[in-house]
Protein backbone atom coordinates (compact mmCIF):
# COMPACT_ATOMS: atom_id res chain seq x y z
CA UNK A 1 0.00 0.00 0.00
CA UNK A 2 2.86 2.38 0.81
CA UNK A 3 4.31 1.70 -2.64
CA UNK A 4 1.11 2.92 -4.31
CA UNK A 5 0.91 6.02 -2.11
CA UNK A 6 4.50 6.93 -3.00
CA UNK A 7 3.63 6.59 -6.71
CA UNK A 8 1.13 9.42 -6.18
CA UNK A 9 3.15 11.59 -3.78
CA UNK A 10 6.50 11.76 -5.60
CA UNK A 11 5.00 13.04 -8.89
CA UNK A 12 2.98 15.56 -6.86
CA UNK A 13 6.14 16.82 -5.19
CA UNK A 14 8.02 17.03 -8.51
CA UNK A 15 5.11 18.81 -10.20
CA UNK A 16 4.73 21.30 -7.37
CA UNK A 17 8.45 22.06 -7.06
CA UNK A 18 9.49 22.16 -10.72
CA UNK A 19 6.34 23.05 -12.66
CA UNK A 20 4.86 25.65 -10.32
CA UNK A 21 2.80 27.55 -12.90
CA UNK A 22 1.14 24.43 -14.31
CA UNK A 23 1.70 21.99 -11.46
CA UNK A 24 -1.82 20.50 -11.71
CA UNK A 25 -1.41 19.71 -15.41
CA UNK A 26 2.10 18.34 -14.82
CA UNK A 27 0.82 16.16 -11.99
CA UNK A 28 -2.06 14.86 -14.09
CA UNK A 29 0.29 13.83 -16.91
CA UNK A 30 2.79 12.21 -14.54
CA UNK A 31 0.10 10.29 -12.65
CA UNK A 32 -1.44 9.16 -15.94
CA UNK A 33 1.84 7.44 -16.77
CA UNK A 34 0.99 4.96 -14.02
CA UNK A 35 -1.07 3.26 -16.71
CA UNK A 36 2.24 1.62 -17.61
CA UNK A 37 1.32 -0.85 -14.87
CA UNK A 38 -1.39 -2.30 -17.09
CA UNK A 39 1.32 -4.67 -18.27
CA UNK A 40 0.96 -6.41 -14.90
CA UNK A 41 -2.31 -7.84 -16.25
CA UNK A 42 -0.24 -10.02 -18.60
CA UNK A 43 1.51 -11.79 -15.72
CA UNK A 44 0.41 -14.94 -13.94
CA UNK A 45 -0.39 -14.34 -11.17
CA UNK A 46 -1.31 -10.72 -11.84
CA UNK A 47 0.00 -9.64 -8.43
CA UNK A 48 2.95 -11.25 -6.71
CA UNK A 49 4.32 -9.21 -3.79
CA UNK A 50 7.74 -10.85 -4.01
CA UNK A 51 8.22 -10.29 -7.77
CA UNK A 52 10.36 -7.44 -9.08
CA UNK A 53 8.57 -5.72 -11.96
CA UNK A 54 11.78 -4.33 -13.48
CA UNK A 55 12.86 -6.68 -16.24
CA UNK A 56 9.81 -8.90 -15.75
CA UNK A 57 6.85 -6.99 -17.16
CA UNK A 58 6.92 -5.95 -20.85
CA UNK A 59 6.82 -2.18 -20.23
CA UNK A 60 9.36 -2.42 -17.40
CA UNK A 61 12.29 -3.60 -19.55
CA UNK A 62 15.69 -1.91 -19.24
CA UNK A 63 15.78 -0.76 -22.89
CA UNK A 64 12.37 0.86 -22.47
CA UNK A 65 13.46 2.56 -19.26
CA UNK A 66 16.32 4.12 -21.25
CA UNK A 67 13.71 5.36 -23.73
CA UNK A 68 11.63 6.82 -20.88
CA UNK A 69 14.68 8.73 -19.65
CA UNK A 70 15.36 10.00 -23.19
CA UNK A 71 11.79 11.36 -23.34
CA UNK A 72 12.70 13.68 -20.46
CA UNK A 73 14.97 15.67 -22.76
CA UNK A 74 12.36 16.42 -25.42
CA UNK A 75 10.07 19.35 -24.56
CA UNK A 76 6.91 17.77 -25.97
CA UNK A 77 7.38 14.49 -24.11
CA UNK A 78 9.15 15.78 -21.00
CA UNK A 79 6.28 15.26 -18.54
CA UNK A 80 5.56 11.76 -19.83
CA UNK A 81 9.26 10.91 -19.61
CA UNK A 82 9.57 12.28 -16.10
CA UNK A 83 6.45 10.42 -14.97
CA UNK A 84 7.64 7.13 -16.44
CA UNK A 85 11.17 7.59 -15.11
CA UNK A 86 9.87 8.33 -11.60
CA UNK A 87 7.65 5.27 -11.82
CA UNK A 88 10.52 3.01 -12.87
CA UNK A 89 12.85 4.46 -10.24
CA UNK A 90 10.29 3.82 -7.52
CA UNK A 91 9.72 0.28 -8.80
CA UNK A 92 13.49 -0.32 -8.84
CA UNK A 93 13.74 0.97 -5.26
CA UNK A 94 10.94 -1.39 -4.29
CA UNK A 95 12.88 -4.28 -5.85
CA UNK A 96 15.93 -3.35 -3.79
CA UNK A 97 13.84 -3.10 -0.64
CA UNK A 98 12.25 -6.52 -1.27
CA UNK A 99 15.59 -8.22 -1.86
CA UNK A 100 17.11 -7.03 1.41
Amino acid sequence: MLHIIIHFLVPLLVAYLFFTKNWRFAYLIMVTTMLVDLDHLLATPIYNPSRCSIGFHPLHQIWLIATYVALCFLPKTRLVGIGLSIHMALDAMDCQFMSS
